[in-house]
């Protein structure tokens, strides 16, 4: 069953998904990140430019070197080569969320994006998916 964590409290979304995907990268894990039509471009130019001495290897998850890249992005439910860990930047809950072993939902500081975090919350926790709780303010 998927573990579930929430980053909650994250003052810039696209920042934060940088340095996380980051992190996973390094680790030698692959990922699949989920954000919206209108922020996935922005998320891959945040990945070229949040670091001048990073290179975090990625493309969109129907592009012909995903199978061979460890950075996945995409906007909706797609087929990918792997199934470790998906990292959820988009308020919607991905319908595709149980194929992976862990999802990290990260939701921002504004009221709307909480909002929507506690209905997924809600969700994952009445299916009886284990739920762990990160608030970055106290970080």
């Amino acid at each position: 069953m998927t573990r579930v964590d929430f980053h909650f409290n994250a003052p810039d979304k696209l920042q934060y998904g940088s340095r996380l995907v980051r992190k996973i990268y390094r680790s030698g894990q692959r990922v699949l990140v989920h954000t919206t039509p209108e922020m996935i471009e922005q998320f891959d130019q945040t990945l070229w430019t949040f670091s001048a001495l990073d290179f975090i290897p990625h493309v969109q998850a129907s592009d012909p070197l995903a199978p061979q890249t460890p950075v996945l992005l995409c906007s909706e439910a797609c087929d990918t080569p792997h199934i470790d860990l998906l990292v959820n930047l988009s308020c919607d809950m991905p319908a595709f969320f149980s194929r992976f072993e862990r999802l990290i939902e990260v939701v921002g500081s504004d009221e709307q994006d909480r909002a929507q975090a506690r209905e997924r919350w809600r969700f994952y926790k009445d299916r009886g998916y284990a739920l762990t709780s990160h608030d970055l303010a106290n970080a």
